[in-house]
């Protein structure tokens, strides 16, 4: 079970790579909030499916949250909400590589935020490790001649997305501690079908309010949609069920990998070169995430 989390971190940015090359396509008919709103919208009704499947191969009733549950989870999805938001904002006054810059920032507020509100273990080979991996990525990410201008407001809005995206993991890993439910499976499942479905939820109702086009936009294109939404789920639930077994630091820490798929993906299919300093960045990622690893308690 030690290593089971570290699996399931891995398999969690695969899919979120998959996602994330799907809301690209969207972006272009749907907008960024649009192209946003798919992977809720889209995506908790598959939540649901997972938490169905779970409650008939385990043959495990539904846990019980009370208040702790309830607050952690919506502190959770309301602050995803919220990063995502910021991430938006970000990019339309800086470059993209620095928001992503910027935002690869957040396994360091996570282990800040997890060692003081959910006591979880915080050692001194574990922050060089997130030190390490942290450090590679945003080697990876900032490019030669990428602008950094525009002033503090852009990079507070950075930051604070990457902030809330913290905050954002630390709710989640706390709504499925709060359920003590014996099965990590279930607590995770739970979690995330409660999670997704209040975003969804929320999410609607706001773009039915304010921008009804954008909801018609979405249910136009519900084909590519459903793949979206489903590599989304699919990529959540992994990082739940890493979240139940391990600190959310650790989780979101070697999460950066994707990272390293993205340049993969780019090596091989668009025949880009890695350049030195991106190399150097690689191994300093791939130290990190080894590292992390051989650390966990």
């Amino acid at each position: 079970m030690n290593g089971l989390w570290a699996i399931y971190t891995v398999l969690g940015a695969i899919g979120q790579t998959a996602r994330n090359a799907m809301q690209r396509e969207l972006t272009q008919n749907l907008g960024a909030l649009g192209s946003t709103h798919v992977r809720f919208l889209f995506g908790f009704p598959f939540a649901l499916l997972f938490l169905a499947t779970v409650i008939v191969v385990l043959r495990a009733a539904l846990p019980h949250p009370g208040a702790h549950f309830w607050f952690w989870i919506l502190a959770g999805a309301l602050t995803q909400i919220g990063g995502t938001a910021l991430m938006l904002i970000t990019m339309t006054s800086r470059s993209f590589v620095v928001t992503i810059a910027y935002l690869k920032t957040e396994p360091i507020f996570v282990a800040v935020l997890g060692f003081f509100l959910l006591h979880d273990p915080l050692t001194i080979p574990m922050a060089t490790a997130i030190a390490i991996a942290t450090t590679g990525v945003i080697l990876i990410s900032l490019k030669p001649g990428t602008a950094t201008g525009g002033g503090l407001a852009p990079a507070l809005y950075g930051l604070s997305s990457g902030a809330m995206f913290a905050v954002s993991a630390i709710g989640y890993r706390g709504a499925i501690q709060a359920l003590h439910d014996p099965s990590y499976v279930m607590g995770a499942t739970f979690a995330l079908s409660v999670g997704l479905t209040a975003q969804a939820g929320l999410l609607t109702l706001y773009l039915a309010v304010r921008d009804p086009g954008v909801l018609r936009a979405i249910l136009r294109l519900w084909r590519p949609s459903l793949f979206a939404g489903f590599t989304g789920a699919l990529a959540s639930e992994f990082w739940f069920l890493a979240f139940a077994l391990a600190p959310a630091a650790s989780v979101r820490t070697l999460g950066l990998v994707d990272v390293l798929f993205a340049q993969i993906v780019s090596h091989v299919h668009f025949k880009q070169r890695t350049t030195l300093r991106e190399a150097l960045g690689i191994v300093l990622l791939v130290s990190g995430a080894a590292l992390l690893v051989w650390a966990h308690p």
